[in-house]
This record gives structure tokens, C-alpha cells and sequence, in this order.
């Protein structure tokens, strides 16, 4: 922990049911910032649907600029019912990724005690490894276009851009998050160099480049196909999974399912030499806007990995804590309205947690 530090934290609630979550990882912000000697300075900002909406304007280039000067971003969510899907996602989120060079998305995949899980047999030991997707490459940079639209001989492209820059430092990122996670020690590349003989090659050669300067680490291959099945059949085999854009996009999702559900899954847009953004990765889920029925552990878990990034593990620490002892002694269920509590009541069961925790400590 950094004594007496403090954080400038840029806050988009979003849409939907993104303000109800988010509501509760700021009080449990506050809370363990009480806790643990740091403080953070919200700024809030109305990017999201009713924004554009009423504006026009997704982001602009000098709220682009504006938000690149916080030590963090703490998202929300992002999707309005009468906005075309595509504007707000690629207007804000893709945006913002590109424009602060957030290149590495991070998933951990942890299944807490007290959480269901879909796949049989399978415990918290079972569940906990960690994701690392290249987020600035790939389909989703955009390359491509559509000649002769809407005729019988219309064609459509979309082309995947990878660098060895980009391929590399992704790469190199989780070979150093592997070591510093130090549980299994394994990283396993996830492509499909069997078909994607370009990229991947590309990919595979990095790989084993880099794996050099870290013979502490063992490597692993398989296929995007291979590791699906073995994400259900054995999720005990990964530690550390590196893998491409639009893979890793699919396999999260995936990974999401079985620590619990979308209601617990967080993640982090990083550029770690930069400011990175923490979102839950849920949707907006507007059927159930200001009905205080959707978890918030997800906004709370990635306000915890924005702690860890941020360098306040102590802090992270104690958020995790409270998460673990609120999963296991009070929810009934981690999906929308199986609570067994509200929103607000969720977040202050763990907010609670941490200051009792900070009382008994003393």
C-alpha cells in the first residue's frame, strides 16, 4: 500500500443498470480507502446512450484527451435500447481502448465458495486462472470494407491486423503476470495455427521468442477450439491463458459462465504504462434498471482489480475478502433478483465487512 496516496478516478456509470453498480464499487472504494490510509477523487462523466441521444455526440476527441488525464477509469456499462448496437460500443468503449493504447484485457477467472458453478464436480480449486487478450489488434481493429452493397455480389471484409509490437508486448505482459501471480507457473497460448497460418504464425513464434527470457514459466498450445472443451472438461489445467482479440473476446465469455455467471465476472482494459478502465463485464441489462435486483459484485470485483493495477494490494486484499465472506455466508444466488438482497444491500454487506475487518485489525 501507498501511504497517504491519492487517486484521481475518472467514473462512467453508463447505462442501464451500470449507475446502480457502480453506486456500490465507489462506497466500497470509499470504505476501504478509510481502511487502508489512501483516497480517491471521483469525476464523473454522462458518456452512454441518453448522452448521445440528447447530444449527437458519442465521444469527443477532448473528452478523449480529458480522460486520459486520470490515474483510472471505472466503468459501468455501455448499451441503450434505442441506440443501434455498434455506436456505443465502438463510439466509447473501442474508442477509448484505442485512444489510451489500452492494450491488454484482463479476465481472472476465479470461482468463489458459495457459487454455483454449471460444470459437475468442479470447486473453487478448480476454478482460477487468468485470462490475457490482446485489445487493441485484431478484427477489431477495423480493417476491411463492403463492395457492391446489397446486390446479389455483395462482399464484405474484415481483416485481422496483428503487429509484431502488438503481438509482443500483449505476450510479454502475461509471461510477467504469470511469474508475479507465481500459483501454477503455466501459460498457455490459445490460437489456431492450424487454419490461421499467417497470424498465429506470428503469434506462435513470439511466443516461444519471448518464453525464452523466462524459463521459470512453462508454456503450453491449444487450439481456440481445444481449449473451450478443456475449459469445461478441466478447468484446473490453465493458470495463465495469452491469446488474440477476437478469442479471447469468444473464450471469456465462456470463462465467465463457469466461476458463476456474468454477475460476479470483472475485467480490466490496461495500458500499464497508461490509465487503464475497469468494468464489470456484464451488459446494461435496461429490463432491470432502478429495480436494485442485479449483483454488484462484478463492479465491485473490478474496482478491485483496479486497486491491485493501481498498486494498493492491501487494499485489493480486503476488497476480496469481503466479496469471498459475502458469497459464502449471505447470497442465496449470484444472478438478477436471487440475491436474497437489493443492489445497495449487497454493497453494504461487503462495505461492512471492511470496516469490521478494520476494527477488529485494531
Amino acid at each position: 500500500m501507498t501511504t497517504e496516496a491519492s487517486y484521481n478516478i475518472a467514473v462512467i456509470p453508463g447505462d442501464g443498470t451500470g449507475p446502480e453498480v457502480t453506486a456500490e464499487g465507489i462506497k466500497v472504494l470509499n470504505t476501504v480507502a478509510t481502511a487502508c490510509g489512501c483516497r480517491f477523487d471521483f469525476t464523473y462523466f454522462p458518456f452512454g446512450g441518453d448522452h448521445y441521444k440528447a447530444t449527437g455526440v458519442v465521444l469527443s476527441e477532448a473528452d478523449l484527451a480529458e480522460l486520459g488525464t486520470y490515474d483510472a477509469i471505472y466503468l459501468g456499462a455501455i448499451g441503450h435500447p434505442d441506440v443501434q448496437p455498434g455506436i456505443l460500443e465502438k463510439g466509447i468503449l473501442l474508442n477509448m481502448r484505442f485512444h489510451l493504447d489500452q492494450y491488454v484485457n484482463l479476465r481472472p477467472v476465479k470461482l468463489y465458495e458459495g457459487v454455483d458453478t454449471p460444470l459437475k464436480d468442479k470447486t473453487p480449486e478448480d476454478i482460477d486462472f487468468v485470462v490475457v487478450r490482446e485489445n487493441t489488434e485484431g478484427l477489431y481493429a477495423g480493417a476491411g470494407g463492403i463492395l457492391k452493397l446489397g446486390t446479389p455480389d455483395e462482399v464484405a471484409v474484415q481483416e485481422s491486423i496483428n503487429t509484431r509490437k502488438g503481438v509482443e508486448r500483449c505476450i510479454r505482459y502475461a509471461f510477467e503476470y504469470c511469474r508475479r501471480r507465481n500459483k501454477g507457473r503455466k501459460l498457455t497460448l490459445c490460437g489456431k495455427t492450424n487454419v490461421l497460418t499467417f497470424a498465429f504464425d506470428l503469434w506462435e513464434r513470439t511466443f516461444h521468442e519471448v518464453a525464452r527470457e523466462y524459463p521459470d514459466i512453462e508454456t503450453d498450445y491449444a487450439h481456440v477450439d481445444a481449449i473451450c472443451m478443456w475449459m469445461v472438461k478441466n478447468p484446473e489445467w490453465f493458470d495463465v491463458i495469452v491469446t488474440d482479440n477476437m478469442f479471447g473476446d469468444i473464450i471469456t465469455d465462456l470463462a465467465a459462465m463457469i466461476q458463476g455467471g456474468m454477475g460476479i465476472a470483472a475485467g480490466g482494459n490496461l495500458n500499464p504504462e497508461g490509465v487503464s478502465m475497469f468494468e464489470p463485464i456484464g451488459g446494461s441489462a435496461p429490463k432491470y434498471t432502478g429495480k436494485g435486483v442485479i449483483n454488484p459484485l462484478a463492479a465491485i470485483s473490478s474496482a478491485q482489480l483496479m486497486l491491485e493495477t493501481l498498486g494498493e494490494s492491501a487494499a485489493a486484499g480486503r476488497v476480496e475478502n469481503g466479496i469471498i465472506t459475502v458469497l459464502r455466508d449471505d447470497l442465496k444466488g449470484v444472478g438478477a433478483g436471487q440475491m436474497g438482497f437489493s443492489t445497495s444491500e449487497v454493497g453494504d454487506l461487503v462495505a461492512d465487512y471492511i470496516s469490521k475487518s478494520e476494527t477488529t485489525e485494531r
